[in-house]
């Protein structure tokens, strides 16, 4: 039996955080939501090209984890990101991976044309 998450050690609730970031298509989920704007399943759905049950699964992760959140109002859900640290978190990441990629010579022209985050990425 697993113990609740007030009980767990920090160290693997960070770790189950990083889970919920571990796949490429949440990663672009965040990545639209990152612009500080609402915006709706069917938005998501068509800038990921994911099917609703997949999409939906994913939200799911991410609300899990806290790392979105959602409210219904009328036929329509929104997503935003839960805290503005998700978005530094992005901002940070797409730094260290384009320090990566410079170290590596290699795929510079592809981290340019990442999204940007705040004035500080």
């Amino acid at each position: 039996m697993s113990l609740p998450q007030s009980q767990r050690p920090l160290y693997e609730v960070k770790a189950g955080l990083f889970k919920g970031l571990s796949h490429p298509l949440r990663i672009r989920m965040l990545e639209l939501l990152a612009d500080g704007e609402e915006h709706t399943v069917g938005y998501l759905q068509t800038s990921t090209g994911l099917e609703a049950s997949h999409l939906s699964q994913h939200l799911s992760v991410l609300r899990r984890h806290r790392l979105v959140t959602s409210e219904r109002r009328g036929s329509n859900v929104y997503y935003r990101l839960a805290r503005p640290e998700v978005a530094e978190l992005l901002g940070v990441a797409r730094r260290l991976l384009a320090a990566l990629v410079a170290e590596d010579g290699a795929r510079a022209d592809d981290v340019a044309e990442l999204p940007s985050f705040g004035a500080s990425s």
